[in-house]
């Protein structure tokens, strides 16, 4: 492999907190090993528009502690055409651009595994995305701050969800992947959660009233996955209503919030370590992969396995809050 002199950095798809911890890793590291160091402006778009800049060590002061992204995110339609990822490559190639370093979720890295096979260009990918849905690593940057985002949320809602003696179903992100919803409802005491992984086997609304889903209870609070598997809080809400009508049913949609705000210790450390295996790869000769962590060591993860293989959900958490919502 041709030696690397200097590398390309970007944030792409969906921002979450830990995102500038890993770019101040990345870009440290890089200058630590003796690397140039470029940052790309607004992910592939920005790729294809040129908008790069050198980036110093002072680039990426006081930053860890700040959410969202410094680099700036955007999708971009033009980056999944043959000719728009052509455009991207001549721009690396002005710049001299030898690597590159994709700060992103499952969207993200499909096209950095597209551009690495098309142009043989060596890339290393970092999974930045609160869903925590991609496979190889125990952890997504971002996932933690999100969490806990999640528990502050609720318990709040649940000072006003016991006070009226209300049934409550709160919706977090998680299209495809339950995980935000399912350890959501274990730390904030939750009685269920209703997540796509299960939706397709059985019908968890049904389960929940049946299983004793208490009216009695002062407040209850179900956490559910926004997929359209699930049907999200306002599709459950409206079958409560017409199923069930004895409940006093309300909806909390977080959106955004989860998304915001300065990341936990846990994403600083987590963004930092894996932004500085991303330039130990890359020195390694290592290409084409993604850095994971498993039982608290770093792995490479291939882009492949990382985006194609389904990220399974833990069974036993599923028993754990059940057993708990008694």
């Amino acid at each position: 492999m041709a030696e690397i002199k200097t590398i390309g950095i970007l944030t792409s798809g969906g921002d979450a907190p830990g995102m500038n911890a890993a770019i101040r890793a990345v870009t440290r590291s890089a200058i630590y090993s003796g690397l140039n160091v470029k940052g790309i402006y607004r992910g592939y778009r920005g790729l294809i528009a040129d908008e790069i800049v050198d980036f110093h060590t002072q680039n990426v002061s006081n930053i860890i502690q700040m959410g969202g992204t410094i680099l700036k995110t955007a999708r971009c339609k033009e980056f999944q055409t043959p000719e728009g990822r052509q455009l991207a490559y001549d721009v690396m190639q002005r710049h001299k651009i030898d690597a590159l370093v994709v700060i992103g979720g499952d969207g993200s890295l499909t096209g950095a595994r597209i551009f690495a096979n098309e142009f043989n260009f060596p890339i290393i990918g970092l999974p930045g995305t609160i869903d925590n849905d991609l496979y190889g690593t125990d952890s997504t940057i971002g996932y933690d701050t999100a969490l806990n985002t999640i528990m502050q949320c609720v318990d709040k809602i649940r000072d006003t969800a016991t006070s009226h003696e209300r049934l409550f179903f709160i919706e977090v992100m998680g299209r495809d992947a339950g995980f935000l919803a399912l350890n959501g409802a274990i730390a904030s005491g939750a009685e269920a959660a209703i997540i796509p992984e299960i939706s397709t086997q059985v019908d968890q609304l049904a389960e929940l009233i049946q299983n004793g889903f208490r009216k009695s209870k002062n407040s209850s609070i179900v956490l559910v996955a926004e997929s359209p598997v699930t049907g999200g809080a306002m599709g459950l809400a409206e079958r409560v209503k017409n199923e069930y009508p004895g409940y006093d049913v309300r909806v909390s949609i977080l959106g955004h919030l989860q998304r915001g705000g300065s990341p936990t210790a846990y994403d600083r450390i987590l963004a930092s370590r894996m932004g500085a295996a991303a330039i130990d790869a890359l020195m390694d000769d290592q290409r084409n992969v993604m850095i994971g962590i498993k039982n608290d060591e770093i792995v490479y993860v291939p882009f492949t396995r990382a985006i194609k293989k389904e990220k399974p959900i833990n069974r036993d958490l599923l028993e754990t809050l059940r057993r708990l919502s008694i």
